[in-house]
C-alpha cells in the first residue's frame, strides 16, 4: 500500500470533528470540493470507505471510527511533543463561544464570566442566550450549559457540573381558583406547564413507593420552550410549574409563587455542559469548565 498523505488524514480528521465538508474544510483552509477530495484519496489508498454520505449529515463507518481514534492518539502525542519543547503555558487565549439556557445563562454564568475575564485577560467570549438546543458542532460553539441536557450526538461529550433542586409551584391566585393538589393523582385535574420544544417535550417524574419513579399524569394545555417563560406563566396564574431553585427561589420567599406538594421527591435539575469530543481541550474551554464546576460546586 503507498504511504498515506498526511495532510489528507488530517483533512479527514477536521471534517469529522466539524461534522460536514464544508466546516472541516473551512477550518483547514479548503473549499468543501477540496476537502472531499482528500477524504476520497484516503479511503482509495487504505481501500475502506471512511464516511457515510447523505445530502445532509456525514457517519462514520466502523473502519472510519477505528482510523479516527487511532489518528487522534497519533495527534495528542503530537501535541504533547510540541508542548514539551515549546514550553507551552496552556495560558487561555483566543475566543471563547458558549451558547447557554437563556435563564440560567443570564442568572447564574453572566456573573461567572466577570470573574473568568478578570482572571484570563486575553480572553474573548461570545455568548448566545438562547434555549433552542444549538447544534454545537456545525455552529462553531466551543461549550453549550444546558439544564436537563443529554448528549444524544455522538459527537459531543457531557459533564454534570451541578444540580438544582426542582420546585413543584403555582400561584396563590391559581390555587385559590382550582384548589391545591394533595398528591400525584391529583395533578391529572390540574394545568400543568410544560417544557417543550420543537423536537423534545419533558414530562414531569416523581419518586413513588417502594424507590421506583412515576410520571405525573398533569394536563399540558400550554407547552413553552423557555425556563424564565413558564415562570412568567406560574406567576400570571396559567398552571402548575416544576422550576430549579435558582428560578423561583426569590419568588417563593417573597409568597408570589408557593410550593406544592413539598414531600414528593422530584428529579434534580442536572446542569450540564456539553462541548465537542475532541482529543484536547483548549485551555480557554477547559478552565472555563473547571470555573463554572467550582463555583457552582460550593452552592
Amino acid at each position: 500500500m503507498p504511504r498515506t498523505n498526511l495532510n489528507d488524514i488530517l483533512i479527514f480528521m477536521a471534517v469529522v470533528d466539524a461534522g460536514s465538508f464544508i466546516a472541516g474544510g473551512q477550518a483547514v483552509g479548503l473549499s468543501r470540493s477540496a476537502a472531499g477530495k482528500a477524504v476520497i484519496r484516503l479511503e482509495d489508498r487504505l481501500g475502506v470507505r471512511l464516511l457515510n454520505r447523505t445530502t445532509r449529515t456525514l457517519s462514520l463507518t466502523e473502519e472510519g471510527r477505528m482510523f479516527y481514534e487511532r489518528g487522534l492518539r497519533i495527534l495528542v502525542s503530537v501535541d504533547e511533543a510540541e508542548a514539551s519543547v515549546a514550553g507551552q503555558d496552556s495560558t487561555p487565549r483566543g475566543v471563547l463561544r458558549l451558547t447557554v439556557d437563556d435563564a440560567f445563562g443570564r442568572l447564574v454564568v453572566l456573573p461567572l464570566l466577570e470573574k473568568y475575564l478578570r482572571a484570563w485577560p486575553d480572553i474573548q467570549v461570545e455568548v448566545s442566550f438562547t434555549d433552542r438546543l444549538a447544534d454545537i458542532v456545525e455552529e462553531g460553539f466551543d461549550l453549550a450549559i444546558r439544564v436537563g441536557a443529554t448528549a444524544t450526538d455522538t459527537r459531543l461529550v457531557s459533564r454534570v457540573i451541578a444540580t438544582y433542586k426542582a420546585r413543584l409551584c403555582a400561584s396563590p391566585s391559581y390555587l385559590a381558583e382550582r384548589g391545591e393538589p394533595r398528591n400525584v393523582d391529583d395533578l391529572a385535574v390540574h394545568d400543568c406547564l410544560i417544557s417543550a420544544g420543537r423536537n423534545q417535550r419533558q414530562g414531569w417524574r416523581f419518586r413513588g413507593e417502594g424507590g421506583s419513579w412515576i410520571k405525573a399524569r398533569g394536563r399540558s394545555r400550554l407547552r413553552l420552550d423557555s425556563g424564565e417563560a413558564i415562570r412568567d406563566a406560574a406567576l400570571a396564574g396559567l398552571g402548575i410549574a416544576l422550576l430549579p431553585d435558582f428560578l423561583v427561589t426569590d419568588d417563593l420567599a417573597a409568597g408570589r409563587l408557593r410550593q406544592i406538594l413539598a414531600d414528593l421527591e422530584t428529579d434534580d435539575a442536572k446542569i450540564v455542559t456539553l462541548y465537542p469530543d475532541k482529543r484536547l481541550l483548549e485551555p480557554r474551554v477547559r478552565r472555563f469548565i473547571d470555573l463554572i464546576g467550582e463555583e457552582l460546586g460550593r452552592g
